[in-house]
C-alpha cells in the first residue's frame, strides 16, 4: 500500500479525521488533580486575550511551576486525547469543554524536524477543527471535502509547549502557518524565551502579549498543601503553630515550585510511614527534603 504523502502548511487538502502520517502523539494521559490558583487565572486571562485577538503570545517560567498543566488544563488536553482514543472503538461526540476551549497542545519532539513540524501541527489543527465541525453540523463528513482546505476555522488557538526545544526554521515556520491561517499562537518555554525570540524581528513584531509565569504565591501554597495534605490523610489549619511551621519548612525547600512541592510530599509519605508518625512537622519536612536532589 503506497503511503500518502506528507501536507505542507503551504498547501493543503481536506483530510479524514485520522493522525497525520509520520506524527508521533503521545497516548492519552491521565490529568493529574489541578487546583485553580491564581496564576493559572492569569494564564487563562493571557490565553484568552491571545486566542480572542489572534496574535502570538510568549509565556515563560522556570521549570516545575505549572505552566504545562495550566496550558493542558486550559485547552482540556486531557479530554481531547480521550476523545481521540475512543473515536477508533465508538462515534462517541466531542466533549463539550472542546467546543469552549477551541483550543489545542502540541509539544515538539527534542528530534522533532522541520518535515515532522510542517505534517504534525496543520495535522492536529486540521482534525480538532473538523471534529469541532462534525459536533455542530452533524451532516458534515470531512472525508467528503475534497476542496483545498482554506485554513482551520474552528482551531482558534495553538499552544506550543517546550518551544525551547525548537530551532530558528521551527519558530519560522510557526510563525509562517500563524501568518497563513489566523490563529493565536502561544509559545511556552523556560526563562530567556522572551529574549531569543527578540533576536527574530518578523516572529517578535506579531507577538502581541508576554506572559510570566510565576511559583505559588502564599496563599495558593496553603491551599495547595492542604490538598495535598488531605491525600496524606491529615487535616491541614494554618492557624496551628505546627501546621504554619510546616507550611513555611515547603515555602522555604521549593519556593512554590508545583513539581518541588510533589516530589517533597512523596518522601514526606515515606518518613511517616517508615517513622510510623502521625503527625507532620517542620522536622518531617526538611527530613524528607534530605532525601531529594533539589538545583539552586
Amino acid at each position: 500500500m503506497t503511503p500518502r504523502p506528507a501536507v505542507s502548511i503551504a498547501a493543503r487538502r481536506r483530510r479524514s479525521p485520522t493522525p497525520p502520517p509520520g506524527s508521533r502523539a503521545p497516548a492519552p494521559q491521565p490529568e493529574t488533580s489541578f487546583l485553580i490558583t491564581r496564576e493559572h487565572r492569569r494564564f487563562a486571562e493571557f490565553a484568552d486575550a491571545v486566542r480572542a485577538n489572534r496574535y502570538i503570545g510568549a509565556c515563560y517560567g522556570p521549570p516545575g511551576i505549572g505552566k504545562t498543566l495550566s496550558a493542558r488544563t486550559y485547552a482540556a488536553a486531557a479530554d481531547w486525547e480521550a476523545w481521540q482514543a475512543r473515536r477508533s472503538v465508538t462515534d462517541s461526540a466531542l466533549p463539550d469543554s472542546l467546543l469552549r476551549s477551541r483550543s489545542v497542545v502540541w509539544t515538539p519532539h527534542v528530534t522533532t524536524t522541520p518535515r515532522e513540524l510542517d505534517v504534525e501541527v496543520p495535522g492536529i489543527c486540521d482534525l480538532f477543527s473538523d471534529a469541532v465541525q462534525a459536533r455542530l453540523n452533524p451532516d458534515y463528513h470531512p472525508a467528503l471535502t475534497l476542496e483545498v482546505d482554506p485554513g482551520c476555522p474552528y482551531t482558534e488557538l495553538l499552544i506550543v509547549d517546550e518551544a525551547d526545544r525548537l530551532r530558528t526554521t521551527g519558530l519560522e515556520q510557526l510563525r509562517d502557518y500563524f501568518d497563513r491561517f489566523h490563529l493565536g499562537l502561544i509559545l511556552i518555554g523556560m526563562p530567556g524565551l522572551e529574549r531569543r525570540l527578540a533576536r527574530y524581528p518578523q516572529l517578535y513584531s506579531r507577538i502581541g502579549f508576554a506572559h510570566h509565569y510565576r511559583p505559588l504565591a502564599a496563599p495558593d501554597l496553603a491551599a495547595v498543601l492542604a490538598a495535598y495534605w488531605q491525600l496524606l490523610g491529615h487535616t491541614l489549619n494554618p492557624d496551628s503553630p505546627a501546621d504554619a511551621d510546616a507550611i513555611a519548612a515547603v515555602a522555604r525547600i521549593t519556593g512554590g515550585n508545583f513539581r518541588l512541592i510533589e516530589r517533597l510530599l512523596g518522601q514526606v509519605r515515606r518518613v511517616l510511614d517508615i517513622n510510623d508518625l502521625d503527625t507532620i512537622t517542620a522536622d518531617v519536612i526538611d527530613t524528607a527534603r534530605g532525601a531529594l536532589v533539589i538545583g539552586t
